[in-house]
């Protein structure tokens, strides 16, 4: 077992199996935090007090490995290591933690850190810990002698992680007063409490605010203190540099350097209030009511921003025995050309990590079979019905508007930007003349509100968006498929006989929002009468997506590739939307639109 100067091991990558997984008692709200058990082979290292592990379930569908400090350790008697983590229930990756299953396979990297530094056998130390934050130091009180140290918890309410602690005296606070002092640490820490402890160290865990807390009045006592940190992890070696503090000796590393720290030398810097030119948003009060979903686009309300997305739902029946298709505010339909097309040959779908890649080709009954058999279907239902017009040259463009002109379909979304076609499609979209000539031409056939759907290939794109607006749009919807390529390594062969494809899901969403971002940002230059709403495509997969996009600028969005992952996704999107803007005090959706825009 190779060790650093300190005498730590140096982390190691292994495998471990779950040997309990329980809701905590005491926490609040029930069930928010668990207590996962790994056991590690034989001939493990048993982690010191202080350090952290990363941890993958070996079947997970995120990136990177969590975080977690250790709770409790112990060489068993076969001599296999069993660590005992705390876990709050906060994200997709504790979710997946918390969710595991008695004997599931769980990768784990470490022990990670290093430690906290032990006092003399004569001396008396201060332990704080602050909601999650209590496992590490709980931990380490486990390793102390009984009666050598008073122990301070702090909780929102309720409390946990105390059952092992064997402390000279325990103080509890809670926010709500539901166990101990009522009130936040300060209440019952002090810096005069500090001063008639008579201790020789204070050690602690929690949220910054708390951290920052106590450094100071550890300073006015002149008492050392030992201070454990958190910081997003990637890699939990000290390679990536992704997980650097701010202290007095420049920038440490949170995962190598610590996670325990020298408290004088922190720097605790204030919350930003501005990042990148923008101004943190005020506290809001949570609604007594509900919060209005609706949008209106160009004259025509939809009565929530959630619409389903060409090419990916079909014209809505297929999905109406699935979920309760009602709910949406709008169907873009599969796109439309003038005269029926069997699309592309060979394969059409391909899975990679992290989204879809398709090469359709624009297969559909063709315009005059849509206006006959599926556009009833479609206005026979709530959501507003758009007929997405697609085409091979100008004139077929301009031929299956004038048809859908005459029909009773609110609205329809020129796409310009099919990326799997070889003639049409994206190839109007790259440039300002070719996409401000085809918009023109179909602005002149109809009076329907027009959405232009862009290609986010175009090398000027704003500038295309804006003559989409000086041709006649009404709106613009971006973005369509990012091109990729696909190769199958066993047979040395592109995937696609096009050889390029559309890409889609949740890969492409934070290109997605950049884009939406600068688009909106481009709009906002013209003067308040010329300016058009913009409708996002991209990756988006769950309601805090929508709201990254809405908060970008988008006054609605479409939901594609997530919908065959999830039939219930756009649905779960409506919800979750709802209640974060009732949660936030947002009455509608115009007052967090575009709220990260300078």
């Amino acid at each position: 077992m190779f060790k650093d100067c300190q005498g730590l091991p140096y982390p190691v990558y292994g495998t471990g199996n779950v040997s309990s997984i329980s809701a905590v008692k005491g926490a609040v709200p029930e069930k928010s935090v668990y207590e996962l058990k790994v056991v590690m082979a034989n001939g493990s290292q048993e982690p010191a007090a202080g350090q952290f592990y990363m941890l993958h379930p070996v079947r997970s569908n995120v990136l990177l490995g969590r975080p977690i400090s250790v709770y409790f350790s112990e060489t068993k008697a076969d001599g296999s290591v069993e660590i005992s983590f705390l876990i709050l229930l906060k994200g997709k990756g504790t979710d997946e933690l918390c969710n595991l299953h008695i004997g599931d396979e769980i990768n784990l990297l470490g022990p990670c850190g290093n430690r906290w530094p032990y006092p003399a056998s004569n001396e008396k130390v201060c332990i704080v810990g602050g909601g999650i934050g209590i496992a590490p130091v709980a931990g380490f009180a486990t390793t102390l002698t009984y009666g050598s140290y008073d122990f301070y918890a702090s909780f929102k309410s309720g409390s946990y992680g105390l059952d092992k602690i064997k402390p000279n005296k325990l103080v509890i606070t809670t926010d709500d007063g539901s166990v101990g002092v009522h009130g936040m640490l300060p209440a019952a820490l002090t810096a005069e409490a500090l001063k008639e402890g008579g201790y020789s160290a204070l050690y602690a865990c929690g949220p910054t605010p708390m951290l920052a807390y106590l450094q100071k009045v550890c300073a006015e006592v002149g008492l050392k203190c030992w201070l454990s940190m958190e910081a997003h992890m990637a890699c939990g070696v000290g390679v990536c540099l992704g997980c650097v503090i701010d202290t007095t000796e420049g920038k440490k590393r949170c995962c190598k350097d610590g996670p325990v720290f020298d408290g004088s030398i922190l720097k605790f810097n204030p919350p930003a209030a501005e990042v990148a030119g923008v101004k943190a948003q005020p506290r809001r009060e949570p609604l007594s009511g509900e919060a209005d979903l609706s949008v209106e686009i160009a004259g025509v309300k939809f009565q929530n921003p959630v619409i389903g997305s060409s090419g990916t739902f079909g014209f809505g029946s297929e999905y109406a025995t699935v979920f309760d298709v009602n709910r949406l505010g709008g169907i873009s339909s599969k796109g439309l050309t003038l005269e029926p097309r069997q699309g592309n040959d060979g394969i059409r779908l391909w899975e990679f990590q992290g989204g879809l890649m398709n090469s359709i080709g624009l297969q559909n009954p063709g315009i005059l079979h849509f206006i006959e058999n599926e556009l009833p279907v479609m206005m026979s239902m709530k959501p507003v019905a758009i007929a997405n017009l697609s085409g091979s040259t100008l004139e077929t463009y301009v031929e299956g508007a004038k048809l859908l002109d005459k029909t009773n379909v609110p609205m329809i979304e020129l796409n310009i930007s099919c990326p799997n076609v070889k003639a049409g499609g994206s190839a109007w979209g790259m440039t300002c003349s070719g996409a401000s000539q085809i918009t023109a031409a179909v602005r002149a056939v109809t009076k329907k509100p027009l959405i232009v759907k862009l290609t986010p290939q175009s090398l000027e794109l704003n500038k295309v968006a804006l003559a989409c607006i000086e041709a006649g749009a009404d709106g613009i919807s971006l973005c369509n498929s990012f091109q990729g390529i696909a190769i199958d390594i066993e047979r040395g062969l592109p995937v696609f006989n096009n050889l390029k494809a559309g890409v889609g899901g949740p890969a492409v969403r934070p290109i997605a929002v950049r884009l939406i971002y600068e688009l909106v940002e481009a709009i906002n230059t013209l003067p308040a009468e010329k300016r058009v709403p913009v409708i996002a495509i991209g990756g988006i997969a769950t309601w805090q997506d929508a709201v990254e996009f809405i908060m970008a600028g988008a006054s609605a969005l479409q939901v594609g590739t997530a919908t065959f992952a999830n039939p219930n996704a756009m649905i779960e999107i409506i919800d979750g939307l709802a209640a974060f803007m009732k949660r936030k005090g947002y009455k509608n959706l115009e007052e967090m639109r575009g709220i990260i825009l300078k």
